[in-house]
């Protein structure tokens, strides 16, 4: 079973909190907009949550692909070294049947 260095892993959740807090910082309203309050500027503010809540479903998309391919990956995983084994048992297991083609037993 492979393992996952720890390096790598701190790299990976590094980079996916300044991803989710981009999306969350995309998501909060401006500071420089609430001055300004017009029909148009709420108009952006409705269509920028609406994209950023686009792209936080994309990403836990993702993200669940992700997880179903290592799952399946691991099940095929144990089902190659299920096979491996039982290659293994049948190559070390007594064969009666050579034994008494070669006249060894009766």
């Amino acid at each position: 079973m492979t393992h996952i260095p720890r390096g790598r892993y701190l790299r990976f959740l590094v980079f996916f909190w300044s991803v989710s807090l981009q999306l969350i910082s995309g998501l909060a309203e401006e500071p420089s907009n609430s001055k300004n309050a017009t029909k148009v500027v709420s108009h952006d503010d409705a269509s920028s949550s609406s994209v950023g809540l686009k792209i936080l479903i994309i990403c836990l998309g993702l993200v669940a692909v992700v997880a179903f391919s290592v799952f399946l990956f691991k099940v095929w995983e144990k089902k190659k070294r299920e096979e491996q084994h039982a290659r293994l048992l049948k190559l070390f297991e007594e064969d009666d049947e050579l034994e008494v083609e070669l006249g060894i037993r009766d």
